[in-house]
């Protein structure tokens, strides 16, 4: 309860902190800008145009359902990815014959291409929300895994033994010593598969769904509809920027304050 607290009080300061990355955004709709005066609207429509047509695409019911669709979707996927494949890696981090056995079983999960997966999907489960799951939950199922699996297998033993040694209480261990370090492996594969569901869930449901952002896209190509095709970008951009940024960045630099 208290390290909630420390992160809301500690929020309009991380606000704050966040000027350099304001200042990037805004060169790189500089640089948009500049595009769309060389290729035109056909091409590179203008921010203000875009945005134009974001504003607008939230009035349209159809349009804000689809998105409210893809969040449901990736986040479910994403969610049974980050329960399963914490667990089950940081499982196999403590059994090194687990460690062995899951290692051929990832390699072909990570070498497998999504489409594949999604191809597989739409034979197997239709054209439906289980389909879009299931390829977001395969894609980043590994990811996690192996960040759990590392941040387990690379706990020093130096470390272990001064704790048994010092016969310190099991909660110290769990929260002063194991979790801080495993965390730091952890956090970094559930952004990389966060970012990865988002990507893979409008890549499934352009290729195998009615619905959705994906689906959207797939009309505005169809229409050549340039503007709405970015705006929907823009969207899913955004989306994925709220949720890094606002929620999980706060709750990383609480949890690994110990670094300072």
């Amino acid at each position: 309860m208290k390290n909630i607290i420390k992160i809301v009080k500690d929020f309009p300061l991380y606000l704050w902190s966040g000027w350099g990355s304001l200042a990037s955004i805004f060169l790189f709709l500089a640089l948009w800008d500049f595009g769309n005066q060389v290729y035109g609207n056909l091409i590179l429509p203008s921010p203000k145009e875009t945005f134009s047509t974001l504003f607008s695409a939230f009035n349209d019911e159809t349009i804000f359902n689809n998105i409210l669709i893809t969040i449901k979707r990736a986040f479910l996927g994403f969610s049974i990815s980050l329960l399963f494949g914490s667990f089950l890696g940081l499982l196999a981090g403590f059994f090194i014959t687990a460690s062995m056995m899951s290692r051929p079983i990832i390699t072909i999960l990570m070498g497998m291409p999504p489409i594949a997966w999604i191809v597989l999907a739409m034979i197997w489960f239709g054209m439906s929300d289980t389909t879009v799951i299931f390829t977001v939950v395969l894609a980043s199922f590994p990811i996690i895994f192996i960040g759990a699996l590392q941040g387990t297998r690379t706990l020093e033993g130096d470390l272990k033994e001064m704790a048994e040694s010092f016969n310190l209480p099991l909660k110290m261990k769990i929260f002063d010593l194991y979790f801080p370090h495993i965390f730091s492996y952890v956090f970094p594969s559930w952004i990389s598969a966060l970012g990865m569901s988002w990507k893979i869930v409008v890549m499934a449901e352009l290729l195998s769904s009615n619905d959705g952002i994906g689906a959207s896209l797939a009309i505005a190509r169809s229409q050549l509809d340039t503007s709405l095709a970015l705006a929907l970008v823009v969207i899913m951009i955004a989306s994925l920027l709220l949720i890094e940024y606002l929620f999980l960045e706060p709750i990383k630099r609480e949890v690994e304050a110990w670094r300072n």
